[in-house]
């Protein structure tokens, strides 16, 4: 199976070799229906125990990248999900419009009401405290802890900004790098990006997105020092940037002292994506600035977002930024920490994720 298992790695065995099975079901070397080798064969091939083995089966089985047959083994379940859309090329006044405003990931009120009435309990009036500036060391430490399970993204909480939702995070990236920089950003993209980058009097260059990111010509004539790229399913294109693609993103930043900015958006849904595949990991961590947030994962009304840093821009952001107060109420912090601390909001992640999978 050729799996390489590092015992000095931090994320854990089963997790490493369940990454390594995803990325093989995905790129077709299981296809469905396929048979995978024996739990046996599999821990004889990669040196691990036959439990770690079940780990990582047990954990494919409950996203619905494998199904498993009593007295037969385990089958590749996984089917590609669609043909990416290209898109056609537009002029950058021709904004697309904005993603529904809708609860798609379906969070169960129920789980939701319950984590409210716990908080309330656990915290009592400790909610109706200012918060933190970068927020609650307690949601911070949780996304930390998310990151390394689901992305293989390592980042210190301290390094984690907690913020009102994307739009909020944009106006702090304009504030942070804007001075005297050209952004660049996708063509089409985001309408909201560009609104917010505008609204801070930044200068803006649009690049002509291809099948799989911007492509290397329209890399090579930009003049900006901030590339902000969505490379996981870039709206209202489609278009996931290939692992080659963001690995030019990252040496166009190193050739030019530039700032890359992944914005994460919609990308906890999808259904075939590798963690490693992160811009912030594979840069690890030295010029990506990235974004996230849980409204679309929770619910719209929860404009929660947050913000790794690149340890070399984390003073710069103290410098410049730290005398901001967070935007997000404690109350809802708490909330969100409980929701990941407990694995309700993981569970609830891949519940979804097998939905879309057989396409209900």
């Amino acid at each position: 199976m050729n799996y390489r298992i590092d015992r000095q790695d931090t994320v854990p065995a089963y997790i490493q070799l369940y990454r390594h099975l995803v990325r093989d079901i995905v790129d077709g070397v299981y296809p469905p229906g396929t048979k995978l080798p024996s739990k046996r064969m599999i821990a004889a091939d990669t040196g691990v125990s036959v439990i770690t083995v079940e780990h990582a089966l047990d954990l494919l089985a409950e996203e619905g990248y494998v199904e498993t047959r009593q007295r037969s083994g385990c089958f590749a379940a996984y089917r590609q999900a669609g043909d990416v859309r290209v898109p056609g090329s537009g002029s950058p006044a021709a904004t697309a419009p904005e993603p529904a405003e809708h609860m798609a990931g379906e969070f169960p009120y129920s789980v939701l009401a319950r984590t409210m009435r716990k908080v309330l309990l656990d915290q009592g009036d400790r909610i109706l405290v200012k918060s933190p500036n970068r927020g609650c060391a307690e949601l911070r430490e949780e996304i930390s802890r998310y990151l390394i399970r689901s992305r293989g993204i390592e980042v210190p909480a301290g390094r984690i900004v907690v913020g009102s939702g994307a739009e909020y995070l944009y106006g702090l990236i304009a504030q942070l790098f804007g001075r005297g920089r050209i952004f660049a950003l996708e063509e089409p993209s985001y309408s909201k990006i560009r609104k917010v980058y505008a609204a801070f009097g930044i200068s803006c260059e649009y690049l002509r997105l291809g099948a799989e990111g911007i492509p290397t010509e329209e890399l090579e004539r930009s003049k900006a020092g901030l590339l902000h790229v969505t490379p996981f399913n870039s709206f209202p294109s489609g278009v996931t940037a290939g692992a080659s693609k963001k690995h030019e993103y990252i040496r166009w930043a190193e050739a030019r002292n530039a700032v890359l900015v992944e914005d994460n958006y919609d990308s906890e849904l999808a259904v075939n994506q590798k963690p490693e595949d992160s811009l912030f990991a594979m840069d690890r961590g030295r010029r990506t600035v990235y974004i996230n947030t849980f409204s679309k994962t929770i619910a719209p009304s929860m404009r929660v977002g947050y913000m790794l840093l690149p340890e070399s821009m984390a003073e710069l952001y103290e410098q410049t930024l730290g005398f901001y107060s967070c935007t997000v109420p404690l109350f809802e912090q708490y909330v969100l920490a409980e929701l990941l601390r407990s694995g309700d909001f993981e569970r609830h992640i891949n519940r979804v994720r097998r939905q879309k999978r057989k396409g209900t």
